[in-house]
């Protein structure tokens, strides 16, 4: 027979110290508009298409035409996620005449994105 073996009873759960106050401390939340902008970084993450255009920047810097061809839908399906995703600054752009060009903000997004894959693949 399992049994749970209290050694210790506490009382002091919501209004007597429960935790070092100097941890506590320097375990402080970012502010909420750090928290906000954060959450929407993030956010833009969770839809695949978006992760599959982070992906398909991170090989290479890519028009509009090329990222739909690559990932297999409409220009101006890509073109709406490439909106939020500049929104947000993950990608920025470069214009060659009349194309325009799409490239990932900067290497912190590119090692993020690596980092979320390493992280799944190895799970």
């Amino acid at each position: 027979m399992f049994g749970v073996f209290v050694t210790e009873r506490r009382t002091d759960w919501a209004t007597g110290p429960v935790a070092d106050p100097g941890t506590v401390a320097d375990a402080g939340p970012v502010d909420l508009q750090t928290a906000d902008r954060l959450a929407h970084f993030f956010k833009a993450l969770s839809d695949p298409t978006r992760v599959r255009i982070i992906s398909a920047l991170s090989a290479a810097e890519l028009c509009v035409g090329d990222l739909a061809l690559a990932l297999g839908m409409t220009q101006s399906a890509i073109s709406h996620q490439l909106r939020l995703l500049r929104d947000l600054r993950l990608v920025r752009t470069r214009k060659a005449g009349r194309m325009v060009y799409y490239a990932l903000d900067d290497d912190h997004i590119e090692d993020l994105y690596h980092q979320g894959l390493d992280h799944v693949r190895h799970g």
